[in-house]
């Protein structure tokens, strides 16, 4: 064997020994490779391990469009400030939407029962062919005036024609501070309201107290007037709670979608990203890295 056969089996021995370290080297933990030129040449040159940023900039939080969470509050209180993560508040709006329809519901069925019972109260208890009798008999004492070709409000099956009963009424109203209203047709929501509000109508009630000067203005009222014009007072206050809850939804709504706007731009202030290059030493070079910075404002 010649020396310069040796020599290629002696180095080829020390490369495959170089080869076998060097697959151990990398694959122990300590000095495991990462692929990546910089952060590995740090490692090699025996420096202080750089620590590599590892940001997915599409993980970072993301925006809020205030148009979106405006129009989510419009339609539903609470929901644009649930989107833009302000949960308290959406809580207090929702929970404001849920008690207006509620409380609008109830009252507006309060208000529906109480009117079907003094409608029905009213027509058990007065009488138009009574208010017109009763009409004929003071017309004159109210109003000299009057011209008695009026009187005649009947038809032959005793009913009174609605129309000549209010031409009676305007031509005893003209000139007093008497009959100033003309009674509306049955059935209207007028009718049920003159007759229990206005003392024209008083005669019409079935305990009506007639007397020498029930012709008056001021002549004492019955009880079933009070009594009738308390129930349809309570009907409207049961209706003024439903409209009141009605214009707190309305208005929750629109303070609900302003709200809504400023808590999303709020939000999106508070997220502050930018990115920077970090410098760092690989072995005799600098190289830079790209670093994104993301600050959450409280």
């Amino acid at each position: 064997m010649t020396s310069l056969s040796k020599k290629n089996i002696a180095l080829n021995g020390v490369l495959l020994m170089l080869l076998f370290s060097a697959v151990t080297f990398a694959q122990n933990d300590k000095f495991r490779f990462s692929g990546i030129n910089n952060y590995d040449a740090v490692k090699i040159a025996g420096m202080e391990t750089p620590v590599k940023p590892i940001i997915n900039i599409d993980e970072a939080p993301k925006k809020k469009s205030v148009l979106l969470a405006g129009v989510f509050s419009a339609i539903l209180p609470g929901a644009g400030e649930f989107y833009s993560e302000s949960y308290l508040k959406s809580a207090i709006f929702l929970g404001v939407e849920v008690a207006s329809i509620i409380v609008g519901e109830i009252y507006n069925k309060k208000g529906d029962n109480q009117t079907a019972f003094f409608q029905n109260f009213a027509n058990k208890n007065w009488s138009v062919v009574r208010y017109a009798n009763w009409t004929i008999a003071n017309a004159k004492k109210i109003n000299p005036d009057v011209d008695a070709s009026l009187f005649n409000v009947f038809d032959s099956n005793g009913d009174v024609i609605w129309r000549k009963l209010n031409d009676l009424e305007n031509a005893i109203g003209q000139g007093t501070n008497y009959y100033s209203h003309r009674l509306a047709f049955y059935g209207e929501q007028q009718y049920y309201e003159m007759i229990g509000k206005y003392p024209q109508f008083k005669a019409g009630w079935d305990d009506f107290s007639d007397g020498p000067e029930a012709y008056l203005y001021d002549y004492p009222l019955s009880s079933n007037f009070h009594y009738y014009s308390h129930e349809r007072g309570l009907a409207n206050d049961y209706y003024d709670v439903a409209a009141k809850a009605v214009m707190v939804i309305v208005t929750n709504h629109v303070l609900s979608m302003f709200d809504a706007l400023w808590t999303a731009s709020s939000y999106n202030k508070r997220l502050q990203m930018n990115v920077t290059l970090k410098p760092e030493q690989a072995g005799y070079r600098l190289e830079y890295s790209t670093v994104l910075n993301l600050r959450y404002n409280f």
